[in-house]
């Protein structure tokens, strides 16, 4: 084969060139640096012991290892892993041929729809086929070349099947871009043929630099604020569904200012849960079908819904049954335009915390003001629900063991605020 590179290069199999690679990458963010993949997880067997659990034990210096007793449930650890780092990094999770990697398909799905990043290696057949089939290879009839890893193609944001070494060199960034853009990320899965894990490759030296990759916070059209300011102004009835993207974005101060200062009060969806963290008299708690009836009541009428990073799920949205209001409009801010045009809303598309920092900036100087009476059904609303929660669920029943509603009472007057 033609020399590629005509810099220095080193010669590793791709599994190696793989360890290598993962163990330069970081993330970076208002400019706080962090390791991307600073750790994988994986249960070796068939496809992935000789091949990357050699090059973990030979490379893998800086990547610790942890092998758990379930696939499943080492994809959904990563995720909450991510989930708690605000998707700033993951971790790799590596399984065996066939049902070892399919059962990694629950937690790709997790991860995708809910647009948390987590990489997946999952072990694949020969690429080469001399060897004959594997144990647990699926051999399609009519269709040689498909593995049981194609499965992974409609709950990935990104797919590939590393069939020669040198694949790795395009494949890689890619992944490491889908993994950091707050727009596009979810689970990126890279089939892992077991021979070719063991294939060696001239790779130039350049490719195994440490990489920062910026998670960027894409600010929001200027346009879409003045619109957004437009439809500010004449809500009387204004409402905040504040969803995950507010965590992701670390807009929690951003939320709670824009809320105060013009007098909106906020359901939280279920991932939005904690997006107001301060003891706020505008925080009606949760929204949608694990919401509470105050908000559900205060949104069955608003005439302006402002949708803050999320979904708008059926949880949500009661299958688009919670907005009672005929003349009801929408704005949504979401950093995914797929999710900011749902319902008709004005898109802004853009990242949260610098959104709503710029809408509460424009709407003070339009001179948008809080509706006093609307305020004062709120708090009244609010306090009817907080009245009846300590009175009546937060309470023993006579003659009962302490029910679920107490224990969660007992925890909440315990807890700190944040």
């Amino acid at each position: 084969m033609a020399k590629q590179f005509t810099g220095k290069t080193v010669t590793l199999t791709m599994a190696q060139a793989l360890v290598q690679y993962l163990q330069a990458q970081h993330s970076e963010r208002d400019g706080q640096t962090t390791r991307l993949i600073p750790a994988m997880y994986g249960i070796f067997g068939h496809g992935n012991a000789s091949g990357l659990g050699q090059a973990l034990w030979e490379y893998g210096q800086d990547l610790p290892f942890y092998q758990p007793c379930n696939e499943q449930s080492m994809v959904h650890t990563a995720i909450g892993y991510a989930k708690a780092l605000c998707r700033r990094a993951t971790l790799a999770c590596t399984a065996s041929i066939g049902p070892g990697s399919t059962n990694m398909l629950t937690g790709a799905a997790t991860a995708t729809i809910n647009r948390i990043p987590v990489l997946l290696l999952p072990s694949d057949y020969y690429a080469t086929r001399h060897q004959g089939p594997v144990l647990q290879q699926l051999e399609h009839p009519v269709s040689a070349d498909v593995s049981v890893n194609d499965c992974f193609r409609p709950v990935s944001r990104f797919f590939d099947r590393i069939s020669r070494p040198e694949q790795l060199l395009t494949a890689l960034p890619q992944a490491m871009r889908i993994l950091t853009d707050p727009a596009e990320t979810g689970a990126v899965t890279l089939a892992l043929p077991q021979d070719v894990q063991g294939h060696a490759y001239d790779y130039p030296v350049h490719f195994f630099d440490k990489r920062i990759w910026r998670i960027e916070r894409r600010p929001a059209d200027p346009e879409r604020i003045r619109e957004a300011v437009e439809l500010l102004k004449s809500a009387r009835r204004p409402f905040i569904i504040a969803g995950g993207g507010v965590h992701y974005s670390e807009a929690w101060g951003e939320l709670e200012a824009f809320s105060n200062q013009l007098g909106i009060p906020v359901g939280e969806t279920f991932g939005g849960k904690g997006a107001i963290r301060g003891a706020s008299e505008l925080l009606l708690g949760g929204f949608g079908l694990t919401g509470t009836p105050a908000a559900a009541k205060i949104a069955a009428q608003a005439d302006l819904v402002i949708c803050v990073g999320t979904r708008l799920t059926d949880f949500a949205t009661g299958s688009h049954s919670a907005f009672e209001n005929a003349g009801v409009r929408f704005l949504s801010i979401n950093v995914t335009g797929h999710d900011a045009y749902k319902l008709g809303a004005l898109p802004v598309t853009a990242d949260a915390r610098l959104a709503l920092k710029d809408l509460t900036a424009a709407a003070a100087a339009a001179g948008v003001k809080p509706n006093p009476a609307y305020l004062d059904e709120v708090r009244e609303t609010r306090q009817g629900w907080l009245k009846r929660v300590h009175e009546e669920i937060y309470q023993q029943t006579p003659g009962e063991i302490m029910s679920q509603g107490q224990l969660i009472g007992v925890m909440n007057d315990s807890a700190r605020p944040g």
